[in-house]
């Protein structure tokens, strides 16, 4: 018999970060890191599940949670090595979902739930191939991945045949890539010791254990209070000495105006670049933050909400580093589109990672990326922050401030089944207990 995609089961999971402020910022000064995760079940005998999760940082997960379960008839009841086997026409169907697609169009908690679904399905297919996502995407043809790119409203800046030619000249050299990033490793930068709601000693003390750690950049949130960050900054810069680079993340906090001003008092300490400094949705307020501020880089793209958004600021100069986020837009495939137009317009990918599992997924597409589409590590780090980890049953790995390459099949999705008990929003132990206390 054929064996098929038997269910989708659903977990509201939040973690109670805002206890200890971890994850602090500007914009969102209590946030509970949250999962809205999902589960897809098989009849095959191996057994295996596809675990796939929306990232979240509290109240309305579980309208997220629910928004996923409203995609159960996509993928429920279809033949397992035929929905596997044809992940871009999986995509198109639900994010093409006329009356779905009414509640975006491809953005918000809709395009969010495509995406949990989605990577679980990737999920799924890497375990059953045996092989990490990051290998499984970099030994398909560049046909095949072509193929998972909804090329709409992308050909004004990369064709199809474009994309090949990007894949095909990534092909030269990849064996060799992949026993270097075997053996070292892929850089990352941590933003653990930045966050806004931290005191002035726990800072210097973070700062001085990252470079410890062998970090050789880090990230520090800004934009509450002017004074503050200026003081910050200072203590930041004398902890970790001048070569040590630091960016700035302002979480969409600032008006256009307000941003330049703000960040031309920082520049004194030298930051690597600011970071949301406003709307996601304002392309051209961030072409204009980016002429202005000059040579401080602008980097943005966790809440960008899908590849056009993406396409319109690669193509008006208005980043210098882009930030997918690998739970935001529709998954993998998406992801992969994004890859292959910042290849295209030659701007580094340094993903965002800030968030309970994004580091454990995101560090698949930047290997993948250097595998297989940019072929380049120059200028490229995967975000590191030290939360959570240990409720995954394949964590990262952080080794001298790099990314170990995962080598356990799948995308390294897994929360571990007791998490899935204790964290569960309202009634885990772990709330119960709380308001209790």
């Amino acid at each position: 018999m054929t064996a098929r995609i038997t269910g989708l089961r659903t977990y509201d999971i939040r973690f109670p970060t805002s206890r200890e402020l971890d994850g602090s910022d500007a914009m969102n000064p209590d946030p509970d890191y949250s999962a809205a995760y999902v589960v897809i079940d098989t009849d095959h005998p191996d057994g295996h599940e596809g675990h796939g999760f929306a990232f979240t940082i509290g109240r309305g997960n579980d309208i997220q949670t629910t928004a996923i379960r409203a995609l159960e008839s996509y993928v429920v009841g279809r033949p397992l090595d035929g929905t596997l086997s044809d992940l871009g026409g999986v995509w198109r169907e639900m994010v093409h979902d006329s009356q779905l697609r009414w509640l975006g169009p491809e953005k918000g908690v809709m395009h969010m739930a495509i995406s949990a679904v989605v990577n679980a399905l990737w999920d799924l297919r890497a375990k059953r191939a045996g092989k990490p996502l990051w290998k499984l995407l970099a030994d398909s043809t560049p046909e095949e991945l072509v193929d998972l790119v909804d090329f709409r409203y992308l050909s004004d800046a990369l064709t199809p045949a474009e994309a090949l030619e990007i894949l095909r000249r990534a092909e030269p050299g990849r064996a060799e890539r992949e026993a270097y990033l075997l053996e070292r490793g892929y850089p990352g930068y941590t933003t653990t010791p930045g966050w806004l709601g931290y005191d002035d000693a726990k800072l210097a003390r973070l700062c001085k254990e990252a470079v410890a750690d062998g970090f050789t950049q880090l990230k520090l949130k800004v934009g509450a209070n002017l004074a503050d960050d200026v003081r910050r900054m200072g203590i930041a810069r004398a902890a970790v000495g001048p070569d040590i680079r630091i960016a700035v993340d302002a979480n969409q906090r600032w008006d256009v105006g307000q941003a330049i001003t703000w960040v031309r008092e920082l520049s004194r300490f030298d930051p690597w670049w600011v970071e949301e400094p406003t709307s996601p949705d304002d392309v051209l307020g961030h072409a204009t933050i980016a002429r202005a501020i000059s040579p401080v880089k602008v980097a943005t793209g966790e809440h960008v909400q899908n590849r056009v958004v993406f396409k319109q600021l690669l193509q008006t100069d208005a980043i210098s580093y882009l930030q997918l986020d690998a739970a935001r837009v529709a998954g993998v495939n998406e992801n992969v589109a994004i890859l292959l137009l910042a290849a295209k317009f030659g701007v580094p990918v340094c993903p965002h990672a800030g968030g309970v599992g994004l580091c454990e997924l995101v560090q698949h597409l930047s290997m993948f990326d250097f595998l297989a589409v940019s072929g380049s590590m120059d200028n490229r780090v995967i975000e590191f922050v030290d939360h959570l980890h240990e409720h995954f049953v394949h964590p990262v790995v952080i080794r001298n401030g790099n990314y170990l390459a995962p080598t356990a099949p799948g995308f390294s999705s897994d929360l571990r089944p007791q998490t899935l008990i204790d964290y569960a929003y309202p009634h885990g132990p772990v709330w119960m207990e709380g308001e209790a206390a």
